[in-house]
């Protein structure tokens, strides 16, 4: 069982919304940089969100405005509030967690690791 439990994925309707939910077990979320990534069908996986210890955010460029990262530290879970979605945002969602406190914009060096959740938007 890994340490990072991602839930909250479903399928929607453009337009819909979903909050995909990531629970941390045995690895602590408060003070890392914590981070939501995707994949798409027959695409490479790329970062959507990821917010730092510190709660300072960053985000995609495809996302911004519509999506929100969030993480409750006193109940190890990070949060990702997607509105707004479109069929070009169904992919896996994955989190993942930095072995430090800061994010980068490269979205890179997440060692820790979920197991996805299928989020599915229909026209």
């Amino acid at each position: 069982r890994s340490d990072l439990v991602e839930s909250g994925g479903g399928s929607v309707q453009a337009g819909g919304s979903l909050r995909l939910s990531c629970a941390a077990s045995r690895l602590s979320a408060s003070g890392y940089c914590m981070g939501w990534f995707r994949r798409a069908p027959g695409k490479e996986r790329e970062g959507v969100a990821a917010i730092a210890g510190d709660g300072k955010t960053i985000y995609a460029d495809s996302v911004k405005g519509r999506f929100t990262i969030s993480k409750d530290n006193a109940q190890n879970i990070l949060f990702l509030q997607m509105n707004n979605l479109s069929p070009e945002d169904t992919a896996v969602y994955y989190c993942a967690r930095r072995g430090n406190w800061f994010c980068n914009t490269e979205f890179s060096d997440f060692p820790y690791w979920g197991q996805g959740t299928q989020v599915t938007v229909s026209s």
